[in-house]
């Protein structure tokens, strides 16, 4: 069992390593704005929404749906400094299996930029990217929860399908061991039958013979 889940285990820390946040133009916010974009592999798009609806209501932010995504009202994200922040996320299906989440932080009159804010980009990269990572993990560490539950099942019938086949040829020993021993009380029944035969025959004959002196007295 510690081999499989080490081979399972395997994937998730290289995927984490690749996990990488992006900054492009993105149709959020009310308009084409600078945008932080991670790819998240595994996790369904309800719960990276679910997981990151929480997160945001962490930083205090009053959190409602807005265009097909989340809208975070004054959230204060103390690494990024004292000013109220208003962060605008969406997730997007790339294919099965894969989605990105896309994140505008609008700082009040500019968003998040590398060139223009790159401390408060740096902190924004790693929250989306410790995010990300812990999607992945959760997401990939409940495949193995589920992949071992198989994997169990299929181990407890395979022991019962052992169980039944030595309890089978345990019965068909049994069973020989029993017509093995009828077939020896046979031969001897028959001998005894022979015997006890001419047992028979011969008290028969004296059984006549005493009839006979019967007859003879007058």
């Amino acid at each position: 069992m510690k081999k499989i889940i080490l081979m399972l285990t395997l994937p998730t820390l290289m995927w984490a390593q690749k996990t990488k946040v992006t900054e492009e133009k993105e149709q959020i916010g009310g308009g084409k704005n600078n945008a932080l974009i991670v790819t998240i592999i595994e996790a369904s798009a309800d719960d990276i929404e679910k997981e990151f609806k929480s997160l945001l209501k962490d930083y205090d932010a009053k959190v409602s749906s807005k265009d097909g995504g989340l809208f975070a009202d004054n959230a204060l994200i103390k690494e990024m400094g004292n000013n109220p922040i208003d962060i605008y996320a969406k997730v997007v299906k790339v294919k099965d299996g894969e989605h990105k989440l896309i994140v505008a932080f609008d700082l009040g009159g500019a968003f998040l930029n590398s060139s223009e804010h790159s401390d408060k980009y740096k902190v924004a990269k790693q929250i989306l990217t410790k995010f990300a990572i812990k999607m992945q993990t959760e997401a990939i560490n409940e495949q193995l929860k589920q992949s071992e539950k198989a994997l169990a099942k299929l181990q407890d019938e395979q022991k019962d399908l052992e169980k039944k086949n030595q309890k089978m040829k345990d019965d068909i020993k049994e069973y020989q061991e029993k017509i093995k021993k009828n077939e020896e009380e046979i031969k001897k029944n028959e001998e005894d039958q022979a015997k006890k035969k001419n047992e028979l025959e011969s008290q028969i004959k004296t059984v006549n013979s005493v009839k006979d002196k019967l007859k003879a007295v007058d």
